[in-house]
């Protein structure tokens, strides 16, 4: 059989479309591990990236603790985790937010010192407030690559969260570890192939949100 085959048997198959270990059931789990680690690593660095960035300082901090981030092994630290931690949702949680805090941090840090300083300088001189100048001024412009930040944390989580599997949780991840362990290659396929749809429609998600969130006129730059 070839990969095809193995996707129209997986999916042809009712029994993957009912109960706990149903399609629906698991696309519901790995979308909430991955909403959840988004919004866990959003609230981390995206108010270190807005500050950081709207003052110029601790560029080199963030260059140093991203590239930290991003050489740690997500399947190593959710091991380590634990075996410190125990079962649970903490230890997949935190190589996750591990795994996503980097792009946005970075991305957003970039993304505020991008703006052209011009009506930075208008706005101090008009009297604004500096947390003004930040949300008012410098965010709408920088708005498109924090944006791009986020999609990017998000495919990683999504690609990632299949390791939850790997410590008894559900999500997309317990078709193809399970499918290994039974040497079920359907299984295995129809996982991998639900996960790559779920980073298509997220990238389709937050080209849609772009067209909403950032103004025509930062969209024509």
């Amino acid at each position: 059989m070839n990969v095809l085959d193995f996707v129209n048997a997986f999916f042809s198959d009712s029994a993957h479309w009912h109960g706990y270990d149903g399609i629906p059931a698991r696309l519901g789990e790995h979308v909430q591990y991955t909403l959840e680690a988004l919004a866990l690593a959003a609230a981390i660095g995206l108010p270190v990236g807005l500050i950081t960035g709207h003052y110029g300082r601790g560029g080199n901090a963030l260059s140093l603790v991203a590239t930290a981030g991003r050489a740690l092994p997500s399947f190593g630290l959710l091991v380590l985790m634990t075996t410190l931690l125990g079962f649970g949702m903490l230890p997949v949680m935190i190589p996750l937010v591990v795994l996503a805090v980097p792009p946005i941090l970075v991305t957003t840090y970039e993304a505020m010192r991008s703006v052209d300083p011009s009506p930075v300088d208008a706005a101090r001189g008009m009297g604004m407030q500096e947390s003004r100048i930040l949300l008012q001024v410098e965010l709408p412009v920088a708005l498109p690559l924090i944006l791009s930040g986020l999609r990017s944390a998000a495919i990683q989580i999504v690609s990632t969260a299949t390791i939850a599997a790997y410590v008894s949780l559900g999500g997309l991840g317990r078709y193809i570890v399970d499918g290994l362990y039974q040497r079920n290659y359907e299984k295995v396929v129809g996982g991998a192939t639900l996960v790559a749809v779920l980073a298509l429609v997220t990238l389709a998600l937050f080209w849609a949100v772009a067209r909403v969130a950032v103004s025509p006129g930062v969209r024509r730059r």
